[in-house]
């Protein structure tokens, strides 16, 4: 693959589905859920948002934002669906995508009366693993501010493995904060023992 190709490609379109939810990419339909879950005072707590966070910044995340993050290969921004009434439960969204080595991080939010059922654990591991096996990603990665200890268990039951924590990396409502990494490669999937390292 030549370094042209790589700068010039396009983040897959893609949906999947679980049991009990849809993946897809979001639309302008969207906008008020997305609203509903950015504007949440605990999500806000782990992200650094516009404020107030308002329809129109929704519906710029839910249409031009993710068609230019997908033209320009780096990302996509999905929703988390329930299958059964259609409801929208959540968010995931992928970003810093590097085509030479094959490599994207998922982020995700959950909507304040979706918590607890493990829904984006659920779509963040569906994501991740067709990512790997359907589009030949070598390595998928959840960053997690340390202390959201919600999101951390996300990351495990998605089957993230922890890699360390990345210093002042990161930065939230309330300023700086250390970042955990946690990362899903091939080997994984393969029950590979080595894989951890």
């Amino acid at each position: 693959m030549t370094a042209q190709t790589v700068s010039a490609a396009r983040f897959p379109e893609l949906t999947v589905v679980t049991p009990r939810l849809l993946v897809r990419p979001l639309t302008g339909a969207d906008t008020s859920e997305v609203t509903g879950v950015f504007a949440d005072r605990q999500t806000r707590r782990w992200m650094s948002l516009p404020s107030p966070y308002t329809d129109a910044d929704a519906k710029m995340w839910c249409t031009w934002m993710a068609a230019e993050r997908r033209t320009r290969g780096d990302g996509d921004h999905y929703g988390i669906v329930q299958r059964d009434d259609d409801r929208l439960v959540g968010l995931l969204w992928t970003k810093r995508t590097d085509w030479g080595t094959r490599s994207t991080e998922i982020s995700y939010a959950v909507a304040p009366d979706a918590r607890g059922f493990g829904y984006t654990a659920e779509a963040a591991d569906a994501l991740a693993v067709d990512l790997i096996l359907e589009h030949q990603f070598q390595r998928v990665e959840v960053r997690v501010a340390a202390g959201n200890v919600a999101s951390r268990r996300v990351a495990e039951k998605a089957g993230f493995v922890y890699e360390g924590l990345l210093r002042n990396a990161g930065v939230v409502e309330s300023g700086r904060v250390d970042l955990s990494v946690w990362s899903l490669v091939p080997a994984d999937l393969r029950g590979d023992p080595h894989a951890a390292g």
